[in-house]
């Protein structure tokens, strides 16, 4: 296992600036994940730690060494890319013992070493199929499987799951997680999927045009979001942002200004049934224009105060479209936010 960290990293691609002064920590052991929409650098960021990506400015080090002049190969780092990246006219097992031939082990401790992560992974009776007569998840799980092979301390994952249906991509989450608790290595995964984040990560990092916004574990990040980006892209549905009368509402100081913009999860609404208490308020009437079956949860999408509004309740309500019902709100869980800054005013 080892500790990462990056120091004032910055790298650019002609005039566009990918990453603008990456500080980050990674404690040894840990899994990160790093998550943003596309374009925000993570992948970069993934990339200039493998050593296939130069930083302009910067140090990154592994284990207290700086490691920014090292070469990749002698970096001691594994990495699942996307594309799988297999050897097509190899099978199975040559692909998984291809990087411990090049390190220079014997035949007999290479075949010992695929054996063991192809147990782990539970593809031995593929070993010596080609990649071609694999499937997606199969293929995906070679890939895995040669990057556990090698046993360095730290491990990359580049969109691993991207290729992959939702079924699979929800199998893969779990193995990978099984994986890490089983090997302990240090673990950094790159995203843009948030479910992928908040279920993953020991902690997740959020991008945005180069910078990271905010870091924590998937509870902080869910729970107190920094700013409305945060707020918007962590959360599925995303959280909604209601102006004007709703926000006089409040019995907050901040909520008299008028540049600021409540902050409420879909699940965070309740049916009033006419009563509140300390931490409650009553919001108004909800106008359902559409609802959508969720299996145990159901979907509301409607209008409160004129404003567009989605909202998650139990299936079992059976709330139908045209319906109007009333609204209230527990404080404890809303978010107040600057509308100038996009800052969380309540953290």
């Amino acid at each position: 296992m080892a500790s990462i960290e990056f120091s004032k990293c910055e790298k650019s691609f002609g005039s566009a600036k990918i990453l603008k002064g990456i500080d980050l920590q990674i404690a040894s052991g840990e899994f990160l994940v790093l998550v943003g929409p596309s374009g925000c650098g993570k992948s970069t960021l993934l990339r200039t730690l493998a050593g296939l990506e130069k930083l302009d400015s910067g140090t990154i080090s592994v284990g207290g060494k700086v490691i920014n002049n090292v070469e990749p190969q002698d970096r001691d780092i594994a990495m699942v890319f996307q594309n799988y990246a297999l050897y097509p006219h190899m099978t199975v097992e040559e692909n998984m013992g291809f990087g411990l031939k090049l390190q220079g082990l014997s035949s007999s401790d290479i075949s010992k070493r695929v054996k063991g992560i192809s147990d782990l992974l539970q593809i031995s009776h593929l070993l010596a199929r080609k990649p071609k007569e694999l499937s997606g998840g199969q293929r995906q799980r070679v890939a895995l499987g040669r990057a556990l092979s090698r046993q360095t301390p730290v491990i990359l994952f580049d969109e691993p799951l991207s290729n992959l249906d939702a079924h699979l991509r929800s199998q893969m989450r779990v193995e990978i997680k099984r994986l890490h608790q089983t090997l302990k290595s240090t673990m950094i995964y790159v995203t843009h999927d948030q479910m992928e984040a908040t279920t993953m990560g020991d902690r997740i990092a959020v991008l945005k045009d180069g910078l990271i916004e905010q870091v924590g574990t998937p509870t902080e990040i869910y729970h107190r979001p920094k700013n409305m980006f945060i707020a918007s892209f962590i959360g599925s549905p995303e959280m909604n942002f209601l102006e004007g009368s709703i926000v006089q509402k409040l019995p907050w100081p901040n909520a008299r200004r008028v540049d600021s913009v409540l902050g409420i999860r879909p699940e965070a609404f309740k049916v009033s049934n006419g009563s509140v208490n300390s931490q409650e308020i009553e919001l108004g009437d909800f106008d359902i224009e559409l609802s959508e079956n969720l299996g145990g949860q159901q979907m509301l999408h409607g209008q409160l105060a004129d404003q567009t509004v989605r909202i998650l309740v139990d299936s079992l309500d059976n709330f139908s479209t045209g319906q109007r019902i009333p609204l209230k709100i527990d404080l404890t869980k809303a978010h107040l936010f600057d509308k100038k800054t996009g800052l969380n005013q309540r953290i």
